[in-house]
């Protein structure tokens, strides 16, 4: 857990015995010390100042009421839903290599089958062996299917065929397909991408683009994965390594920057530790 958390820094602050200007200060160095962002953050407290006003109080609770109100409608504007309703249903996952892509794949197969779903993954990153073994291995663990290239090195949009033909001919309901990270030039992975997308929809719809970012990097991985937002066509973001509220306020920063919406939260590094994102859990558990 993180040693420091946006719970913990307002705890003392709700707990004084009414609003004053210190807590107006307090509050805008707790939601900055979370990696809100100072738009954000300037927002959020403009709209509570008003909120305060309106309603007269004094009392630190009810302010702590309205900061989690002010972040569940914000986060709830986008529908955080998964649509899977395709047979099969191809989701394509991508984002920068080092955000926990390629295990994140394996814990999203993990949460399917556990919701009584097949799944099939296919191994798209050629460019890393390593990445084909790491996927492999996790995607086994959680009782999916695996295409890997029959060699090294091996076109990634044929292996994205494969993997989507075989699960129309065996029936599997989900297809997760790996894609690559890094390339030589930014261009020639969108260029990959957009090829796979090609060949992937000549056979079936996809239903998700989900774009994978560290929560741990905040806004500096956001600028990483620009270039995916850009040319992707990103309709879903997976947020890993999301202990603890030290970084909380990056969930709803991205989410407003993008207008893209959260999908799946990564809590932890087992197999099981991914879920669908809830706004009302969330903010509960963020401001307590």
């Amino acid at each position: 857990m993180a040693s420091w958390s946006l719970g913990g820094a307002l705890r003392g602050m709700f707990a004084k015995r009414t609003i004053d200007d210190s807590t107006w200060e307090e509050l805008e160095d707790a939601l900055i010390g979370a990696d809100f962002g100072p738009d954000l953050t300037e927002q959020i407290v403009d709209e509570l100042r008003a909120k305060v006003d309106r309603y007269r109080t004094t009392d630190p609770k009810d302010l702590q009421r309205m900061l989690r109100e002010t972040i569940e409608e914000r986060l709830a504007r986008l529908d955080p839903t998964l649509k899977l309703s395709e047979r099969p249903a191809v989701v394509l996952v991508v984002g920068v290599n080092g955000v926990g892509k390629t295990t994140t794949i394996g814990k999203f197969a993990r949460f399917l089958v556990n919701n009584g779903r097949t799944v099939v993954v296919g191994a798209a990153d050629t460019f890393r062996a390593a990445a084909v073994e790491q996927l492999a291995t996790w995607a086994e663990r959680a009782g999916a299917t695996v295409v890997r290239p029959q060699q090294a090195g091996q076109d990634p949009a044929s292996v994205a065929f494969q993997t989507v033909e075989l699960a129309k001919n065996q029936g599997i309901e989900m297809v997760l397909v790996d894609t690559a990270g890094r390339l030589q030039t930014k261009s020639g992975l969108m260029d990959e991408l957009s090829k796979v997308r090609r060949v992937i929809e000549k056979q079936a719809p996809i239903s998700e683009v989900l774009l994978v970012l560290d929560a741990t990097t905040g806004q500096n991985g956001l600028a990483q994965a620009e270039a995916f937002i850009q040319h992707a066509g990103v309709t879903g973001l997976v947020l890993t390594k999301l202990d603890g509220s030290a970084k909380g306020g990056f969930v709803l920063a991205v989410q407003e920057k993008t207008g893209i919406p959260i999908k799946l939260v990564g809590q932890g590094e087992g197999i099981g530790d991914l879920t669908g994102f809830t706004p009302h859990v969330f903010a509960q558990q963020l401001v307590g």
